[in-house]
């Protein structure tokens, strides 16, 4: 697609990019094509992690924010979007480079000749993940918005870009394959693979649940604890200026989306449960039948024959606010 409209009128329709971003887009089409790939990926795993939540990390169509006027406040909510978009970017262009998609890069150059670990030598051989190309071109094109302006929100992205960088290479495993006599592992052949982007989903949602509120430190150059009570934060923690609205009516300011006619559940006493999800205003209950396959017979050779099963069951949504309450907030 890129190919046939030419990378510099597909790049300057994008909106919301940086110059540096545009040329980058336009040097490097296929890599966007990744990217654009990649942003798929990390939105599923945004929205898989916090399918529970009030915030339930929905996206907004013609909007190239994407997440929309969330993303204005300086939230835990958004640092955890830069983070995890930041990763997604690493994952989508290391994963490209190992599939041979793009020119610029393939496998890991550096992992050749013999190493060693807990269970003894081997030798570099197959194709290792080469992480450290993903991260450069992730840091040089996501981190470019940034560095156009000196202020707060720019600093607290930039250190949330790094933190979802840096999470996907915390997942990076040793695979390998024995070679001997009748398997026996005399002799390995090794190379680095990332793993799942679930794993880094999973990493950074607790980071999320644990991100450490900051202020700004006296010259402007990092940060300092909001509380005293606090630990100071390292690389690996996110980072956030400003409280999060409580996601429970739609707050078109604050980017909230409000959760009414969301669906929760009755008996749980989690974020998903119908007290904390529609916010003590009660939901309404809708019987509603569902076909499912049962009973399920796998038949000599090779098909597996299901009958389909109906069951009837309760499907609670959190009811709207009265009216004079939601006026407020809009």
């Amino acid at each position: 697609y890129i190919g046939a409209l030419g990378a510099r009128v597909i790049c300057d329709n994008i909106p919301g990019l940086v110059n540096k971003q545009r040329q980058l887009c336009q040097r490097y089409p296929d890599i966007m094509q990744s990217v654009g790939e990649g942003a798929k990926e990390w939105i599923r795993e945004c929205q898989h992690q916090f399918q529970h939540h009030r915030w339930n990390c929905s996206t907004l169509d013609r909007d190239h924010t994407v997440f929309g006027r969330v993303m204005l406040r300086s939230s835990r909510e958004a640092a955890f979007v830069y983070a995890i978009s930041s990763a997604g970017v690493v994952y989508a262009i290391t994963r490209a480079c190992s599939q041979g998609d793009l020119k610029v890069c393939s496998c890991d150059p550096l992992k050749r000749g013999r190493s060693r670990d807990e269970r003894g030598e081997f030798d570099w051989g197959g194709c290792s993940d080469n992480i450290n190309y993903g991260i450069r071109f992730a840091k040089a094109f996501v981190d470019a918005k940034e560095k156009k302006v000196k202020d707060a929100r720019a600093l607290m992205n930039l250190h949330n870009n790094r933190c979802g960088r840096m999470a996907v290479k915390r997942f990076l495993k040793l695979e390998c394959k024995c070679h001997g006599v009748s398997g026996s592992c005399t002799l390995r052949t090794c190379w680095l693979a990332m793993s799942d982007f679930r794993k880094t989903g999973d990493y950074l949602r607790k980071k999320y649940n644990g991100a450490i509120q900051v202020t700004m430190n006296q010259d402007g150059t990092g940060f300092t604890v909001a509380n005293k009570n606090f630990r100071k934060p390292t690389k690996t923690d996110l980072v956030y200026f400003e409280n999060s609205p409580d996601y429970c009516v739609m707050d078109k300011s604050a980017g909230s989306l409000g959760t009414a006619g969301r669906v929760c559940s009755k008996g749980s006493r989690g974020t998903d449960g119908c007290e904390v999800m529609c916010c003590g205003r009660g939901y309404d209950t809708t019987r509603v039948t569902r076909v499912t396959k049962c009973e399920c017979k796998f038949h000599w050779c090779c098909a597996v024959r299901c009958k389909e099963c109906e069951d009837t069951v309760d499907v609670h949504t959190c009811k709207a606010p009265k009216r004079a309450e939601w006026l407020d907030q809009t």
